[in-house]
Order: C-alpha cells, then sequence, then structure tokens
C-alpha cells in the first residue's frame, strides 16, 4: 500500500512539475512573440521554433548563445525572480542549423508586404497627382559622378530591416555551432576554400582540422555577440559583416577571456542561403 502510495505521489508532483513547465514556456512564447522573436502559436511546446526564437532573444540581447531556455534567459525574460550566476553552456540540438535557414517564409512574405505597400502607395500618389491634388514638379538635376554615392546595402525598409535581424540570426547560427558536441560543425558553413584569417584557398577540410585543435585547447567556452552588425557590399556579389564578439574559454585552471572584431565575407548559395569565403578577426579593448 505504501509502494502504491509513493508512486501516486510521484506521478502526481511529476504531472504538476509538467504543467508548471508547459505555463512557463507559454509564458516565454507569449513574451517572446510580443517581441517579435517567435512566429508560432502559444503551445507550451519548446520545439524547435521556439528554441531558435530563444536562440535570436539571447543573439540581440548580448546573453549567452546557449539555445536553451536557461536561467539567466528566463530572468531576462521576466519568467524567473532569480537572478542567476552565469550559467554552464549548453547547446540546443540542432537550433543552429534551423536558425541558419529558417523563416524563409517569413522573408517572402514581409517582401511581398513591402511591394504591395508600395504599390498602393503609387497607385495613391499617381490618383493624387491625376486628381491635381499633386503639383507636377521639375526632375532635379542629376549628380556628377564624383558626387554620387553607392546605394546602402540595407534601407530603412521593413523587410530589409528584417533582412538584417536574417543576418544576425545566420550570425547566430555560425556562434551556436562551435558549440555543437561534433567539432568541427561551424565548417558547414563555408565555402569548398575560404580565405582563413589572411591566408587564401584554405580547404574546408583544413579548418576542420582546426576546429577540433580549437577544441582540444578551450574544451570549455561561450560567446555572446557584443554589439551590432556592421555590414557593406563586397565585389556586387556578397556582404562583409563584421561584429564584436565576446569569448570565455576555460580548459581546466585555464582561462582566457576577452573580445575580438570578428569579420565574415559571405556569398549567396542558392535562393535562401548564405556561405562563408572569408574570416578574420582581431583582438579590441
Amino acid at each position: 500500500m505504501r509502494g502504491v502510495l509513493v508512486c501516486f505521489l510521484a506521478a502526481t508532483f511529476g504531472m504538476l512539475g509538467s504543467l508548471r513547465a508547459d505555463e512557463t514556456i507559454r509564458a516565454v512564447q507569449t513574451r517572446l512573440k510580443t517581441g517579435g522573436y517567435y512566429f508560432g502559436e502559444i503551445t507550451g511546446q519548446y520545439d524547435s521554433t521556439t528554441a531558435a526564437a530563444v536562440t535570436r532573444y539571447q543573439i540581440r540581447n548580448g546573453l549567452k548563445i546557449t539555445g536553451q531556455l536557461d536561467p539567466q534567459t528566463n530572468y531576462a525574460l521576466g519568467v524567473s525572480e532569480t537572478k542567476p550566476e552565469m550559467p554552464s553552456p549548453r547547446f540546443g540540438e540542432d537550433v543552429w542549423r534551423y536558425l541558419r535557414k529558417s523563416d524563409q517564409e517569413q522573408v517572402k512574405r514581409m517582401i511581398a508586404e513591402d511591394a504591395r505597400s508600395s504599390e498602393a502607395n503609387t497607385s495613391g500618389a499617381a490618383k493624387m497627382k491625376s486628381s491635381g491634388a499633386l503639383k507636377p514638379t521639375s526632375p532635379a538635376p542629376a549628380p556628377h559622378p564624383r558626387d554620387a554615392t553607392p546605394p546602402a546595402v540595407i534601407t530603412d525598409t521593413p523587410s530589409s530591416a528584417y533582412n538584417r535581424e536574417r543576418l544576425r540570426d545566420y550570425i547566430g547560427a555560425f556562434i551556436l555551432a562551435g558549440l555543437d558536441p561534433q567539432v568541427g560543425a561551424e565548417t558547414e558553413f563555408f565555402a569548398e576554400t575560404v580565405n582563413y584569417f589572411g591566408k587564401p584557398g584554405v580547404a574546408r577540410e583544413t579548418i576542420r582540422r582546426d576546429l577540433q585543435r580549437y577544441n582540444a585547447r578551450w574544451p570549455q567556452r561561450s560567446f555572446s555577440l557584443a554589439g551590432d552588425l556592421e555590414i557593406t557590399a563586397v565585389h556586387n556579389t556578397g556582404l562583409k559583416v563584421s561584429f564584436p564578439l565576446r569569448y570565455n574559454l576555460r580548459n581546466g585552471s585555464r582561462h582566457s577571456s576577452g573580445k575580438v572584431l570578428k569579420t565574415l565575407v559571405l556569398e549567396k548559395t542558392g535562393s535562401d542561403d548564405l556561405q562563408i569565403t572569408a574570416v578574420d578577426e582581431h583582438k579590441t579593448n
């Protein structure tokens, strides 16, 4: 009888714990959706869509990029009142792969909405002009070639803003891949040959071996994005993305921490992905 009672109480407490966990995840999903990080339904289930949204939140708020709903992220989201100590980094399975290529349909929808909005504005302006509400103006003189400036890579439109956020997701996915137990997972982001820290034509397999040596030297590591992305066009076909990255590395009693300015050159591949063709970094104060 006592054994049955113990089993019943264990099952009851387990069910209550599960319900509390579901409510916490629902609260997290709600807050992330309100903030524009989560695009799914409020389900109370910690699935890959939720994990990706949590990672976006970590990336954009300077938290450690873990891919998990860790105590620090819970506290930052306001679902926990206990301020935690810095947690050990944990890897969210396949979250970086999801982030790398996720939300393409969302991107397409936003671009389509922008196009419809622009079309409506143009149509409205044309109607006003035809009705005399707008006076025609003389065309502005063409600028001298020396005065002309190249178009900005990121313009001030919703879709362009999202493209910047998409790049942040990609960078976050790349950083998160560096925590994957499968050492060298970051090589999935690289082209066949890469300008690798100033050395041109480095093969992907050579980079994998270098990452394995890095892992052996620093098996415990964590990273966080320490500022905004600086984005410029390169060779008309790619983007150069620079960003400050904070790191914390450990190997037993050995420890190293600081900040680097990391630079990636990205080329588009296919219709919805990017690959890294160059990487470099230097330490900053």
